[in-house]
């Protein structure tokens, strides 16, 4: 039997994990300064970006599930960057609203995609080639 396909430098996934690994670990120092984690940074991203909204919609978009979303949103209230409310016509819908705070953090993070970008060290074609490809590899993988 050939085995080939089972050796490490085969797997897609691997450097796709060791790149995620990296770059996130890259990122860390920027996030301290604004005191966020990785996962807290992407979600202050959807924010910024989108206002308020629900944790539905937020798990949805990033692909984070309950039991790590809850936390995290507390964490990010008891730091005072949102505001998480019970809709008042359906109390199982919880809104998520930025903080006069959080939205200030927004000015002290407008750096970091240009630092990463440095970082990376891509082309803008490539950036975007990598970027397609990449969704289309989760595209693939969500519909089976």
């Amino acid at each position: 039997m050939n085995y080939d396909c089972l050796k490490l430098e085969r797997q897609l996934c691997f450097p796709v994990y060791l790149c995620s690994k990296e770059i996130i670990r890259h990122y860390t120092p920027h996030l301290d300064k604004l005191n966020l984690t990785y996962t807290q940074y992407i979600v202050m991203l959807y924010l910024w970006e989108h206002g308020m909204c629900n944790v539905k919609e937020i798990g949805n978009t990033l692909m984070l599930d309950s039991s790590t979303l809850t936390p995290l949103l507390k964490k990010l209230e008891l730091k005072g960057y949102i505001t998480r409310k019970r809709n008042a016509n359906d109390e199982r819908i919880v809104n998520v609203k930025l903080t006069r705070k959080g939205k200030s953090l927004r000015e002290e993070a407008v750096e970091i995609p240009k630092k990463m970008g440095e970082c990376i060290n891509l082309s803008e074609k490539e950036v975007i080639s990598l970027y397609s490809l990449t969704y289309k590899i989760l595209a693939n993988i969500e519909k089976e």
